[in-house]
C-alpha cells in the first residue's frame, strides 16, 4: 500500500462527517488536507427561547505524509498546536472560545512510510496537550496524534488519540482485502 493511496481512503471516509480542505497551508507548509467538524448540543423547555444548556465540540485534524517520525516533527506539531492551531482555530484569535464551547480536538494524523523505533514510539504515545479556559468553565482542548505507518502496518496512537487507532486499522485491513479480491 502506498501512502498516497492510504490518504486518499482516510479522507474518503473522513468526508462523511467532516469539512475538507486539500493542501491546506499553515504559514510556509502546507499539509494535504485540512478536515474540521462542529457538534452541538442542546437542551429546551417546550420552546426553544427556554434553553436548559447547549454544548458546542469540534474537532480540527491536520493530516500528514512523512517518510519518519522523528523527534523534530513531534516538537514541529506541538509548537504548530500552540502557535496556530489552538489559538486561530479553536479560539479564533480571541482571549478564550465562545460561550458553550465544551471541547476541541486537534487532531494530527501522520501518514509515515517508516515505523520509528521504540525511543519515538514512547514519545508518541507520551505526546500530550491539554488546555483548560476559565478553569475548564469555557471547555478545554486537547492534542491527539495517530500514526499510521505504511511498512509495518502499524498504527500508534498517543493517549487522547487512541480512539482513532481502530479506524487507521481498519484501512490497513479493508487494503488487503481489496488487493486480495482483485488478484483473484
Amino acid at each position: 500500500m502506498l501512502s498516497e493511496d492510504y490518504l486518499h481512503e482516510l479522507l474518503r471516509r473522513y468526508q462523511n462527517n467532516f469539512d475538507i480542505t486539500k493542501d491546506y497551508k499553515i504559514g510556509n507548509k502546507t499539509y494535504p488536507a485540512y478536515a474540521w467538524f462542529f457538534s452541538l448540543g442542546e437542551k429546551y423547555v417546550l420552546k426553544k427561547e427556554a434553553q436548559l444548556w447547549a454544548i458546542r465540540a469540534y474537532e480540527h485534524v491536520l493530516f500528514m505524509k512523512v517518510d519518519e517520525i522523528t523527534t523534530e516533527l513531534l516538537k514541529e506539531i506541538k509548537t504548530t498546536i500552540e502557535d496556530y492551531v489552538e489559538p486561530q482555530l479553536v479560539r479564533k484569535g480571541e482571549k478564550y472560545p465562545e460561550k458553550d464551547h465544551m471541547c476541541s480536538y486537534m487532531t494530527f494524523v501522520i501518514i509515515s512510510e517508516k515505523t520509528p523505533d521504540s525511543l519515538m514510539q514512547k514519545a508518541i504515545k507520551k505526546f500530550h496537550y491539554d488546555k483548560g479556559y476559565l478553569f475548564n468553565f469555557r471547555g478545554h482542548s486537547e492534542g491527539r496524534i495517530a500514526c499510521a505507518c505504511i511498512d509495518s502496518r502499524k498504527v500508534l496512537t498517543n493517549y487522547s488519540g487512541k480512539e482513532l487507532k481502530e479506524l487507521l486499522t481498519n484501512i490497513f485491513n479493508s487494503q488487503v482485502g481489496n488487493k486480495e479480491e482483485k488478484v483473484l
